[in-house]
């Protein structure tokens, strides 16, 4: 830790500590470590090293900076007069530290093998997280399999947080997938990895964080499928028609296989449906297929067109909703316009503006696709569980590198990687 410490430290070394560190903060979660380690360790530590490493490597960012500007008011402000200590931290230092992370990481040059190692230190944490999901879950024919999140599946714990980290890595897995890239150092082993991440997140029943993952995969392959003749050529890219279908079939087949599993349970809850709506006692809505998330998102947006200046602050918005009283907003956009009013939809702008860019961003479409999926799954993941955890930060930053790199070549980054974790 003191090394990484060093003045003499180059960028890409601090953030792979970063990475390896934050990726912990579900399994923390999992095993219940609190107080030993704070059930929000990665928002307070992801902060903490993203302001020391802004002043270490002196960066400057200045639409990143009016993002962070832009939340103070809100930081001040509360409508309700209920707003703890704990509600506020909660709601702000989620999308702080998505400035923060654009702040640090825009205009930073990382080889592509170190990019590639920073990918795997975030998978590894992940694999803990798969680990502990399987062995505290019962033997699937002693699971009771409804139309709503799992927690046995999940580990115990959130299976919101749990499928968006499963979901994480069965994107991350996928990159080194269609590109053929070695991650474990075989193929077959690759594969395996590959689908039991998406079997296990799909187990959790909870939608928001496979949908994302899935997102993320689609954006690469669309980013690769658009890629010219002559990029094709320097670049070696992965021919789309070689692993388009046999992408399709892991897939497919994976979740039918859930499916099967779960007697029919998993088609119907992606399908939006519920005990509800399928006893006919409950009409299917928006609202029902969303778990809810459409009346906060509709109740947040109620508060912003009252408030629409400088809203009712951060973390208020639960005390004051109409509908949904008192549950935490789940998708981030409503938030940041229901408690930071104007000045939220400024940092959702500039976030947007952020991310229009990314397809210009690198001439090889390989290296393009992925900081892209990157910043998609990071939104996205915003779409579902607001910017609770370290993805949407994470994702975020990171997609905003500048990743040096030509050939397509087969890299085996494993070398580098202990090292980098000897170092941490």
């Amino acid at each position: 830790m003191v090394q990484v410490l060093r003045p003499s430290t180059p960028p890409s070394i601090y953030a792979a500590m970063m990475v390896y560190l934050l990726s912990f903060e579900l399994i923390a979660r999992m095993a219940q470590t609190s107080p030993y380690i704070p059930y929000e360790m990665g928002k307070y530590l992801f902060f903490i090293l993203l302001v020391i490493g802004i002043l270490k490597y002196r960066t400057s960012q200045w639409p990143a900076l009016w993002m962070a500007l832009a939340l103070i008011p809100g930081a001040i402000l509360d409508l309700s007069g209920q707003v703890s200590f704990l509600d506020m931290i909660f709601n702000f230092l989620g999308p702080l530290n998505v400035a923060l992370a654009i702040l640090f990481f825009k205009g930073k040059r990382f080889s592509r093998t170190m990019f590639m190692n920073l990918i795997i230190l975030m998978i590894y944490p992940m694999v803990a997280v798969l680990a502990h999901a399987i062995f505290k879950a019962p033997d699937l024919g002693d699971v009771e399999f409804e139309l709503g999140a799992n927690m046995v599946t999940s580990g115990g714990f959130g299976s919101n947080q749990v499928s968006t980290g499963l979901g994480l890595a069965s994107f991350l897995v996928f990159i080194f997938w269609i590109n053929n890239w070695k991650l474990t150092g075989y193929r077959w082993l690759d594969t395996t990895l590959l689908a039991v991440f998406i079997l296990q997140g799909l187990l959790t029943f909870s939608r928001g964080g496979m949908v994302t993952g899935f997102l993320g995969i689609f954006v690469l392959l669309v980013v690769l499928r658009n890629a010219k003749t002559w990029q094709i050529r320097k670049y070696n890219l992965p021919r789309i028609g070689k692993y388009l279908i046999p992408s399709f079939i892991l897939i497919m087949g994976v979740f039918f296989a859930v499916n099967r599993l779960t007697d029919g349970m998993l088609l119907l809850r992606y399908q939006g449906e519920t005990a509800g709506t399928v006893s006919g006692s409950k009409q299917k809505s928006l609202n029902t297929i969303t778990s809810g998330r459409f009346d906060i998102f509709t109740g947040d947006i109620d508060l912003f067109l009252e408030n629409p200046i400088l809203g009712v602050g951060a973390g208020a918005s639960k005390y004051l909703r109409e509908k949904m009283t008192g549950v935490v907003a789940h998708v981030e956009l409503s938030r940041l316009l229901g408690e930071h009013g104007l000045l939220g939809v400024i940092y959702f702008l500039i976030l947007v503006n952020y991310g229009l860019k990314l397809p210009r961003s690198n001439p090889n479409p390989a290296l393009v696709g992925v900081v892209t999926a990157l910043f998609v799954v990071g939104v996205f993941t915003s779409f579902h569980a607001a910017m609770r955890t370290f993805v949407s930060p994470m994702t975020i930053g990171l997609s905003m590198v500048f990743i040096r790199g030509i050939a397509n070549q087969k890299v085996k980054p494993k070398n580098e990687v202990n090292q980098t974790v000897v170092k941490l």
